[in-house]
């Protein structure tokens, strides 16, 4: 049972790993018996289910979370339930890849017209006589 992104794309188990550990924070002493934080590691480099172009935007919008070897590790402790903290983490991975699928537009360079740049100019020369004609009167 993989992770499923979209229709296309689904995140085989072997991808993903889970590591429960000991939560910082608020709990008494169930912070210090029970390892309720999870850390999800998840081989994004190695994954077949992504295409080159995704990986690399994935690796841009994980920022400090992509390691060295390729892999996404995102580390989880807002609850105090070990489940709901798994949930939240496979939660994330969703919403983070795809971020990754979503193809940015590509920005097409404008030019401003020379008639714009005639206009402009003549409405700064008609403000700067209004201003210059603003002084004291020459008798």
């Amino acid at each position: 049972m993989g992770l499923r992104i979209n229709d296309a794309i689904e995140i085989e188990d072997w991808e993903l790993t889970e590591q429960f550990v000991r939560a910082s924070g608020p709990g008494g002493q169930n912070v210090n018996k029970v390892s309720t934080a999870v850390e999800l590691r998840f081989e994004a480099a190695r994954s077949p289910a992504l295409t080159g172009p995704v990986k690399t935007r994935l690796r841009r919008l994980a920022g400090r979370k992509w390691t060295g070897d390729g892999a996404v590790i995102l580390f989880v402790q807002d609850t105090r339930s070990q489940a709901r903290n798994r949930e939240i983490a496979r939660e994330r991975l969703v919403e983070l890849v795809r971020a990754a699928l979503f193809v940015p537009k590509r920005r097409v360079k404008t030019r401003v017209s020379i008639n714009q740049k005639r206009k402009r100019v003549d409405t700064k020369k008609k403000v700067g006589e209004v201003k210059r004609l603003r002084g004291k009167v020459e008798e």
